[in-house]
């Protein structure tokens, strides 16, 4: 088993990883808060931390390993929310019940489009505030603060006192006047120290949810919620704590401040994991600049670069970039992202490929876990699935099988839908009910082509009403299209091109001269050159 190695943001340093308990190792990633669609600077880490969950499961199985990811459904941006909202034709709590059920919902179906698996438990924070049936909850834990000294009730108010803890500070590493500023401290004159925060705070009974307590009708803060579900989920230490890099101060480092005093231990998790930020063709994303993006938006609108953008699209352009890095999210690279992807598609979606690599015990790469072991590495992952596809035989069922099995494992793509997959890849836009449909026949027809099957072709072809789809076959060519459209073949001819320039660069004279005769086959015709900075270069054109 590779050595997996992590980069702790508590101690800031790269280390090897020991689980506290190889047989249930534990890991906990702050969810969204569900007041409104989740936008593209959410989506990284919940990709992310995806692929940190899919790399424990293998490396310790998959009932060794237990993921929680929260929802907050309880926060002021939600209370806002639904009061804009309300019509009053039913009570504000169940207004924002419903908004955040919607949202809730929403988010699972946009994550659920870009490979993300769902957690072991995906705990709501009302689940949690004050609830017996639960290991902890934020009443006990808050009742627990007091008692021991760390929190104090002040006009309906519970407010934990950041001087009782002398190690306030050690994730974020900042000053007290950094902490000051970064906090956005509120002046109130209940408070007995400035940096001092909320663990409670009263509710009007008409316009905002609570819950009674001893110290009256009210509501959690912010961050008291991770620390209740998850000491009720994991324990009262765990072994990897993770989300934004924004989260760091003051929600990262209140949550341990809150657990740690509650516990007696000195930390909350073994180690802290934190991606980088996201910004959009080069500015900070913002809804005043016009670059705000949802993920449905991407994946449902042309808002962004002219076309809705396939999920697979979405998490490989993700994580091109290492999840510590800033992100620049690009046009340019959701389009190289979509080549890629086309490119793999096209060489692994066989019949016989694609059920080698379903098997339960197929194999994946193991130079690709190794790359992942180093810090979540991903991009180097990515360099050793490019130079397998490089030097894979195409007659080689088992090369090809392993590449499709890796690539399945870690969520890049479905094995399963690698026709409809092609057509989303490619920008092609078909009712959803339509790909389903046709989507066997079109891999039949794909497997048929490739093994020159003519009989097949003609069976498939003959029991197949292409009439009323929108997919075209051409036997004269033996392209598989859209009615009126080219985009597919462009990218197809695009793709191969790029994997010739890719095996002549490897020196790899007989896979580029395969190519060659494959794009000779389809009419096109290639002209070798190099371009401006030196680097070769090929164009083409389809032979008159």
């Amino acid at each position: 088993m590779a050595d997996l190695k992590l980069t702790n943001t508590l101690t800031r340093e790269k280390a090897p990883f020991t689980p506290i308990d190889p047989k249930n190792v534990r890991m906990y990633a702050c969810g969204p808060t569900v007041y409104d669609f989740a936008h593209i600077g959410n989506a990284r880490p919940v990709i992310v931390f995806d692929v940190l969950f899919r790399l424990l499961r293998h490396l310790y199985g998959e009932a060794h390993v237990t993921y929680v990811r929260n929802i907050t459904d309880v926060d002021d941006k939600i209370n806002k929310r639904a009061f804009e909202r309300w019509t009053r034709t039913r009570s504000l709590n169940e207004e924002i019940r419903e908004l955040t059920r919607l949202t809730a919902d929403q988010f699972h179906k946009d994550i659920a489009a870009l490979g993300v698996l769902p957690p072991t438990h995906e705990p709501r924070a009302t689940e949690f505030v004050c609830n017996g049936a639960q290991p902890l909850d934020m009443v006990r834990l808050i009742e627990g603060l007091v008692a021991r000294g760390h929190a104090y009730a002040a006009e309906g108010h519970v407010l934990f006192h950041v001087p009782s803890m002398p190690a306030y500070g050690r994730l974020s590493r900042r000053s007290l006047d950094e902490m000051v500023s970064g906090a956005r401290v509120e002046v109130a004159p209940y408070k007995r120290d400035p940096m001092d925060f909320v663990l409670w705070k009263p509710s009007d009974r008409d316009t905002e949810p609570g819950w009674d307590s001893p110290w009256g009708y009210g509501r959690p803060g912010w961050h008291i919620e991770c620390s209740a579900m998850s000491g009720a989920l994991l324990g009262e230490v765990f072994d990897i704590h993770a989300g934004g890099l924004d989260l760091i101060f003051p929600h990262h480092e209140n949550e341990i401040a809150q657990t740690c005093c509650f516990t007696g231990r000195e930390v909350m998790a073994n180690v802290w994991l934190h991606n980088g930020f996201l910004q959009v063709e080069g500015q900070k994303m913002s809804k005043s600049l016009g670059n705000f993006y949802s993920i449905n938006e991407l994946l449902a609108t042309d808002r962004f670069g002219g076309r809705p953008w396939h999920g697979a699209i979405l998490r490989l352009a993700m994580l091109k970039t290492h999840y510590r890095q800033p992100i620049d999210w690009t046009v340019r690279a959701l389009e190289d992202a979509a080549d890629e992807l086309l490119g793999w598609s096209l060489l692994l979606n066989d019949g016989d490929v694609v059920h080698s690599a379903m098997k339960p015990d197929a194999p994946v790469i193991h130079e690709f876990v190794e790359a992942l072991c180093d810090d979540l590495n991903f991009p180097a992952a990515l360099a050793v699935i490019r130079g397998k596809i490089a030097k894979v035989n195409k007659s080689s069922i088992d090369d090809q099988a392993i590449i499709l099995s890796t690539l399945a494992k870690f969520g890049m793509v479905d094995p399963r839908k690698l026709a409809s997959f092609e057509l989303g890849v490619a920008g092609i836009d078909m009712p959803t009910m339509e790909i389903f449909k046709y989507e066997n026949q079109v891999l039949k027809l794909r497997v048929a082509i490739y093994n020159d099957d003519k009989n097949a072709i003609k069976s498939i072809v003959d029991q197949t009403n292409w009439e009323n789809s929108q997919i075209e076959y051409d036997e004269a060519t033996g392209d598989v299209s859209l009615r009126g459209s080219d985009t597919e073949f462009k990218v197809k001819v695009e793709t191969l091109i790029a994997a010739r320039l890719a095996a002549r660069a490897a020196k790899n004279w007989a896979e580029s001269d395969r190519i060659r005769d494959d794009l000779a086959a389809m009419g096109i015709a290639l002209k070798d050159g190099k371009g401006a900075d030196g680097q070769p270069v090929t164009t083409w054109e389809v032979r008159r």
